[in-house]
């Protein structure tokens, strides 16, 4: 399973980097790293954006499950029944997301392990194939200021600040004088921990993947507002056409 793995994303990845690396990153490794996570992250667009929409949406219809986990508390046939219509009157799986992450989990781990390997010099030769130039001289530099190879404090403060603004765009705002029942303040608490969290992480692995991070949480976040937009929209046109 491994080799599999290695031969179908680990590898392609990886060739694909220093080929950035030697063309239009500019011999610039942050600037390759960049540049190939974008790339990946709009590759898989489609399969993230339907995953986020499907959060978002489920996110939405939460006073509504709750309205009906009231009215059939004593009833827990008739309350999964009418949450299950409800989903479907909204086109939601709830079962979606899982299978979603599955989809994406292979690849952004070997987009992962692709920048932790990329840093390391000694593996070029093993790792490259055949048709593509091994860099004459390989400079582990962003910007000709922070070694990919150390740790950076720079790069994880920028990396907690970015998932912070993730965080917070990924979380609904609840009416005005609506409580917040401790499942959901759970969940919020959860979101601002992962800022912590984040800033850890990324301060005691290798600058290069803080800087990975911070290009596919800014990617995230970019998606998210699309979706928080669309998903509103679709909710309103939806509202208008029971409404007629």
């Amino acid at each position: 399973m491994s080799n599999l793995f290695n031969q179908i994303l680990f590898l392609p990845l990886f060739n694909f980097l220093i080929i950035l690396y030697n063309s239009v990153a500019f011999h610039d490794l942050g600037l390759a790293v960049v540049i190939l996570t974008v790339i990946i992250r709009i590759i898989i667009f489609p399969v993230f954006h339907r995953s986020l929409k499907h959060q978002r949406k489920l996110q939405k219809l939460g006073p509504h499950i709750k309205r009906i986990q009231e009215e059939h508390k004593n009833d827990k046939e008739k309350q999964a029944q009418a949450i299950m219509e409800l989903y479907k009157e909204h086109g939601v799986n709830p079962f979606s997301q899982f299978y979603l992450l599955l989809i994406q989990f292979p690849i952004l781990y070997a987009l992962y392990r692709v920048v932790l390997a990329g840093i390391n010099s000694s593996n070029l030769k093993s790792f490259l194939y055949p048709s593509v130039v091994a860099p004459a001289a390989f400079s582990p530099y962003f910007l000709g200021i922070v070694d990919l190879n150390s740790r950076s404090l720079l790069i994880a403060v920028v990396a907690g600040v970015v998932q912070y603004l993730q965080a917070t765009t990924s979380i609904p705002k609840p009416p005005p004088g609506t409580k917040l029942s401790p499942a959901e303040e759970a969940g919020r608490k959860a979101l601002l921990f992962m800022v912590g969290f984040m800033f850890i992480f990324a301060y005691t692995l290798p600058a290069a993947i803080g800087l990975y991070l911070i290009t596919t949480t800014l990617f995230t976040l970019v998606q998210q507002v699309i979706v928080n937009r669309q998903t509103e929209e679709d909710l309103e046109r939806e509202q208008d056409g029971r409404g007629h």
